[in-house]
Formats: structure tokens, C-alpha cells, sequence
């Protein structure tokens, strides 16, 4: 029996999330007296090496042609291998866009239980429990299992980034068995929307800008953008930001966008709506910045500036410049 994490990769290498689930699943196998196994999917094994480094008693390899861009059920179908091969019982990965997608449909065609978007996970008698935030992080519920095998999506930044060592633990190839004709989804054309910046979900810091930059929504995203220049964090907006047009959803958090949990959240212009704290309520410090005194982000806010963003975040910017030296 073992622990399964499910290693994601991204044209810069390793995801950096898929490395906190495996650094909490060192302690989840340790509890139950198992080992932990990593799983390395796609068309190159030499990641397998930097994976050693943080840990895992075994590195499974899973490379093929087939699996050199990634295709939902080409991934699915090499996983349900990896979990063969390691006899794993329970199956970790982070909750990416990919890792949610891979979650689910693992978990179906294996009948096991499933637990999305966990935020915590521990071991009681022997036995799996997930914890899941819910309500807008109002609640914590705690997820238990009955079928054999357990299947859980974690959501990032939930555990600490553990350090690398030196490299341990063995490295196995497990044959994925797939050609190309066993993949039904096809890769017609690929383009990035990479510019470069700093990625949501990874951010330790975020700066986010709501529809209170609606006077001048350019200038209002460009002092957004500004600040967060400054303090090496993500830009973030909320949903009434994005449907009107001021910045394109890749930068949505809340319900239907990103779920982050930064140690810093910056909500400049954001009153507060409930489906905007159910992406960014994990945070662990919280600055708010609104016109309105009674907006209801300052309930939810340990600090709060009431005032104008278009004077709050060009004074913030300039003290956080002087203060860092830059």
C-alpha cells in the first residue's frame, strides 16, 4: 500500500504545489505506516530526479510519445497505471485546473470516494480524513471514506513548501501503455497566455482590484498593477471587474474564478460579495481598501483603509518603494 501524489509539470518544470502535497503526504503515510510514491507523467523522465529530492520513497515514470502534451484521459489512463503499480490506497494532488479535472475523472473510473479542494488532511485510526472548507471558509467539514481507494484534490498553498534534500528513494519506469490512437482528445494548436507574471495560485501576495476602479478602470489597474510590481505579487481582480471588461478572467478570484490563499491579500476597490471571500477568505492577512465604510470586506478584512484606491495604492506603492529599497 502507499500514498500516490500525482507530480504536475508545466513548460517551467515541476508545479510547485504538486511539492506541498507531497511534503504533507510524508506525513500522511507515515501515519498509516505506508510509503509514499510519486508519479511523473509525460514524454520526459529526467523531472524525476528533482522529484527524489523532495522525498518520496519511489518515483514512478510514466513517459510515452503519447503523453508529451497533455490530454485529460491519456493522463487519467497513465495515473490509473501509477496507482496499480504503487498499490496506492490514497491518491493526492493539487487542485490546479489540471489536478481537479485529473481528480474527478480518476476517481469515477476507479469508484473511489472523492474529496475536492481539501484544505487539510490528517490520520485517525489508520484512516483518511479531509477536511474542506465550505460556506465561504465559514465552516471546516471533515470528509471520510468507505470505498478502498481515496482520491483527494488539495487546494494550493494549504501546506507548507517543503525544502529540497538529497536525493532519496528509487526511481521505477512503469510502462503507461499508450499509443496515440488510445487518446481521444487531439492537440490541434497551442498558444500561451504566459506574459511572464507571477501565477495566481502560486502568489505568496496578491493585489487585487474590484469595481471601484470604475472611474478610470485603466489608470485604476495600472496603480494595481503598479503596487503589486513593488511587492513581487500576482495581480488579482474581482468578478464585477472582470465582466465589465477592465481585466481579463485569468485574473478572476472568487467562486468562479481562482481560489488563493496568500499570506497577503490587498483588495483595493472590492466591496466584499460573498462569492468574492469564498476565493480569497483563506488568506492570511488581509488588507482592505474602499470609499465605503460599511463595505463588507472590512468584516472579513485585519486591516482597513477607508479611502480613495486612486490615492490609497499611489501612497502605498511609494512607502513600500522606499521601505524595500527599489
Amino acid at each position: 500500500m502507499s500514498v500516490l501524489v500525482w507530480i504536475e509539470q508545466s513548460n517551467n518544470g515541476p508545479v510547485p504545489n504538486s511539492f506541498e502535497v507531497l511534503g504533507k503526504a510524508k506525513e500522511i503515510a507515515t501515519a498509516m505506516g505506508v510509503k509514499t510514491v510519486a508519479a511523473v507523467v509525460g514524454g520526459d523522465a529526467a523531472i524525476a530526479e528533482t522529484v527524489r529530492a523532495y522525498g518520496p520513497d519511489t518515483v514512478l515514470t510514466l513517459t510515452s510519445p503519447a503523453l508529451a502534451s497533455y490530454r485529460l484521459s491519456g493522463y487519467v489512463a497513465a495515473l490509473r497505471k501509477a496507482v496499480e503499480a504503487a498499490g496506492a490506497t490514497v491518491v493526492l494532488m493539487a487542485a490546479t485546473v489540471r489536478g481537479r479535472e485529473i481528480a474527478a475523472t480518476l476517481a469515477s473510473q476507479l469508484d473511489a470516494g472523492y474529496a475536492p479542494d481539501a484544505v487539510d488532511l490528517r490520520v485517525e485510526g489508520g484512516k483518511l480524513i479531509a477536511v474542506r472548507s465550505i460556506y465561504s471558509n465559514n465552516i471546516l467539514a471533515d470528509v471520510t471514506f468507505s470505498s478502498p481507494v481515496q482520491v483527494v484534490s488539495v487546494r494550493p498553498r494549504s501546506f507548507p513548501m517543503p525544502e529540497p534534500g538529497a536525493a532519496s528513494g528509487e526511481v521505477k519506469a512503469v510502462d503507461p501503455g499508450l499509443s496515440e490512437s488510445d487518446i481521444k482528445e487531439k492537440v490541434v494548436d497551442v498558444k500561451s497566455t504566459d506574459t511572464g507574471e507571477v501565477s495566481l495560485t502560486d502568489a505568496s501576495i496578491i493585489v487585487s482590484g474590484g469595481r471601484g476602479v470604475a472611474q478610470d478602470p485603466a489608470k485604476g489597474f495600472e496603480l494595481v498593477t503598479q503596487l503589486a510590481n513593488v511587492l513581487g505579487a500576482a495581480v488579482g481582480a474581482s468578478r464585477a471587474a472582470v465582466d465589465a471588461g477592465y481585466i481579463p478572467y485569468k485574473h478572476q478570484v472568487g467562486q468562479t474564478g481562482k481560489t488563493v490563499k496568500p499570506d497577503l491579500y490587498i483588495a483595493a476597490g472590492i466591496s466584499g460579495a460573498i462569492q468574492h471571500l469564498a476565493g480569497m477568505g483563506g488568506s492570511k492577512l488581509i488588507v482592505a481598501i474602499n470609499k465605503d465604510a460599511e463595505a463588507p470586506i472590512f468584516e472579513k478584512a485585519n486591516y482597513g483603509i477607508v479611502g480613495d484606491l486612486y490615492q490609497v495604492l499611489p501612497a502605498l506603492t511609494a512607502e513600500f518603494k522606499k521601505r524595500l529599497g527599489k
